[in-house]
């Protein structure tokens, strides 16, 4: 289900020498309720039991979920799921054991009167209005009349976007007269879905434009709108835009048969007389958000001040319609673009590479990142590659932040520091400025191992220390430090007792009311490296065998392979402590050949289905014998599905006995270090700065182009 597939990233306490606090990444109105977990469109979480309080295998606690406005319907999709009935109630006290064996709905402005003296340990709550866990988000619209012409620049294009618009009124049909249709087909119109879907891993907003409002999309027949718009609906498009010009009948139709697909209610005025203090604009937000999961509203203007008029209008809407959609408001032409530097909740932006802008004063991500610097509403901050000599080498990943912070326009540095080996001390010194952003380890360390080095660490939160999330806990080794402003008045410790050297340009002390997030972002980028070319379910019940070192080096690939529901992991090279075992799927060493033949020996005759090697260089005959012995008896015609092997560990310089080639020869998909490096880029630029940056961009910044 696309709308449950993300949930709310909740991290879990730290461990209990260092007491940790719950965190919400969502700004929005309707997530300020903490609950046990949320929804939104995260394209990699896959396991909702990686989350603290997802129910979990045999877990028993009634499921509850919270639903927004008009979202009853979504209760009825989760108890199909679970194949349980439905009651629906106002509180969580009015939840009680005669009603487990069913899904509990509670709408949300009830639920928040008593979410917290909920019983956890008898109920889970789920949060089903969250539709983005971002403060703020993006969209650029293909304004292509063939996809296909997008193609070669989509990774560029797609840089900082949240979602992707395909205008289905801009697209062109060739007929066999050399002209083109008045109206592109539905099979055309597939062909350009599909052909996007398979080349951005973005939400894709499905747009019919009508003349009226910029488009090209006739008017005169609304039936034709239903047809193209549930069509989409059909094909799983991630958001439907429906404009509200059309009957009251389609819109309802549209928004009761929406399935996973989220409606955005579409208003664009271009007459230049529209006000935002009228009535007449609070009306149409109202008949807006009836048939709505977002509500968007645009409108030209003639001076700057209604800018301003807009911000009011935005702040009486969320003030008076709390539980409302989100609402997306901005002003076209050259005078509204202030607007658009203030607007949240998908923002339209365009692109120089575009042949036409979609709408007049549209600006690129670049541009509003370098007016929301200039306002002062993005400061610059001082993000950090912290490093080693060995690990840049292998995949250095300094040049994808750098291109990246370029490509997005945003104001902040980034520098890479080395830090010495095995001497993880002096990491305090960079996080512990005015003006830290961010850092991402590489290679990352163990908490405890941060912990007892850097002690600063330990004296945030007023002792507390930082916060973990689900994955740094669950892998318990740190590589992405993440800052988030509190909510409270927390105080930091004076800086003069951990000051240590400061980088160039940094101030002591970071920010009073701020709090440090350790995260893992490696077993992301793992995980997004063995679903590249594979659905999930291509791994959901196989085997895997992972080869290392040391458990710290298997245990992000622990963390992915449980998401990814395998079966059994067999282990070459280190011992799995009980702490790790406890995030994976049932492990067994390989310590003689009837281990070897167990692993052959399963139902699965393509056991085991996925070889994952952190091995160097000098193990790397040991890699290729046992991809030797697990490949395909012979590639040419084996299934068409082939087992994959990932390569964590630096290539062999393309010699004969590179695990890569190795792999390729004996029948397996094969992928790199660098891969991963990319995906966990991506990953972790998320986590740092908000922004999406594709996977594709990310290898092309590398020097590699893919395509």
């Amino acid at each position: 289900m696309a709308a449950v597939q993300q949930l709310l990233v909740s991290p879990s306490p730290a461990p209990a020498s260092v007491p940790s606090q719950r965190i919400n990444n969502d700004s929005s109105e309707s997530s300020s309720m903490e609950v046990d977990s949320s929804t939104g469109n995260d394209p990699v979480m896959i396991d909702s039991g990686l989350m603290k309080g997802a129910p979990q295998t045999g877990d028993s606690r009634i499921v509850v979920i919270v639903y927004g406005q008009g979202q009853e319907n979504v209760v009825s999709v989760f108890a199909e799921v679970l194949g349980k009935p439905v009651k629906l109630k106002l509180h969580f006290k009015d939840v009680d054991r005669e009603d487990e064996g069913f899904v509990i709905g509670l709408p949300l402005g009830d639920a928040k009167q008593d979410v917290e003296e909920r019983d956890q340990q008898l109920l889970v709550a789920i949060n089903a209005h969250c539709l983005m866990a971002k403060s703020r988000t993006f969209f650029i619209s293909t304004t292509f009349p063939d996809v296909h012409a997008a193609l070669p620049n989509l990774d560029i294009l797609t840089v900082g976007a949240d979602a992707v618009e395909i205008r289905v009124d801009l697209l062109r049909e060739p007929k066999g007269d050399g002209g083109f249709s008045d109206i592109p087909s539905l099979s055309y119109v597939g062909q350009q879905v599909m052909l996007l879907r398979q080349r951005t891993e973005l939400p894709i907003i499905f747009t019919t434009r009508c003349t009226e409002e910029n488009g090209k999309f006739p008017m005169d027949n609304p039936d034709l709108y239903y047809e193209y718009l549930y069509r989409a609906v059909q094909w799983g498009v991630e958001y439907i835009d429906v404009e509200l010009w059309l009957p009251e009948q389609i819109r309802k139709k549209l928004y009761e048969k929406r399935g996973n697909s989220r409606i955005m209610s579409a208003f664009h005025d271009f007459s230049g007389t529209f006000k935002w203090p009228s009535q007449y604009a609070q009306e149409v937000f109202v008949k807006s958000k009836q048939y709505a999961d977002i509500v968007k509203m645009i409108a030209i203007i003639n001076d700057h001040n209604e800018n301003f008029e807009l911000e009011y209008f935005r702040s009486k809407i969320k003030a008076e319609y709390p539980d409302a959609p989100p609402l997306s408001a901005v002003n076209m032409g050259e005078i509204g673009q202030f607007s658009r530097t203030l607007n949240t909740v998908f923002s339209p932006i365009t692109h120089p590479l575009l042949p036409i802008i979609a709408a007049p004063g549209q600006m690129s991500t670049a541009e509003i990142n370098g007016a929301l610097a200039l306002l002062g509403q993005l400061p610059k901050k001082y993000f950090y590659g912290i490093s080693s000599a060995a690990a840049r080498n292998i995949a250095p990943r300094a040049p994808f932040y750098e291109k990246c912070f370029n490509e997005l326009g945003l104001p902040h540095q980034f520098a890479v520091v080395e830090r010495q080996h095995n001497n993880p001390a002096g990491i305090q010194a960079w996080c512990n400025q005015r003006d830290f952003g961010g850092a991402y380890l590489d290679p990352g360390l163990s908490y405890q191992t941060i912990m007892r080095h850097n002690p600063w660490f330990s004296t945030l939160q007023n002792g507390k220390g930082p916060i973990l999330s689900e994955a740094a806990q669950g892998i318990g080794i740190i590589d992405t430090i993440v800052v988030k402003p509190a909510t409270s008045g927390l105080n930091t410790t004076p800086p003069s007792q951990f000051e240590g050297a400061l980088p160039p340009g940094g101030q002591p002390g970071l920010a009073s009311n701020t709090s440090l997030v350790f995260d893992n972002a490696s077993w992301r980028g793992i995980l997004s490296t063995l679903t590249r070319d594979l659905a999930p379910s291509a791994y959901f019940g196989r085997t895997a065998v992972v080869l290392a070192l040391t458990a710290d080096d298997a245990a992000p690939v622990f963390f992915a392979l449980k998401a990814l529901k395998m079966s059994k992991i067999y282990t070459v090279g280190f011992r799995t402590p009980s702490t790790l075992a406890r995030n994976a799927p049932p492990i067994e060493q390989f310590i003689s050949m009837e281990s070897l033949q167990r692993a052959r020996s399963v139902a699965d005759n393509r056991a085991p289905f996925v070889i994952i090697s952190a091995l160097g260089r000098g193990k790397s005959n040991i890699v290729g014998m046992l991809l030797r012995v697990f490949g395909e008896a012979d590639p040419e015609t084996s299934s068409n599905t082939k087992k994959v092997f990932l390569n964590l560990a630096e290539a062999a310089s393309q010699q004969k006995n590179d695990p890569v080639v190795v792999a390729e020869q004996s029948g397996f998909t094969a992928y790199d270090a660098a891969d991963v490096a990319a995906f966990t880029t991506v990953e972790s630029l998320r986590l740092l700065v908000g922004q999406n940056v594709p996977y594709s961009f990310v290898r092309l910044a590398s020097g590699r182009n893919l395509f």
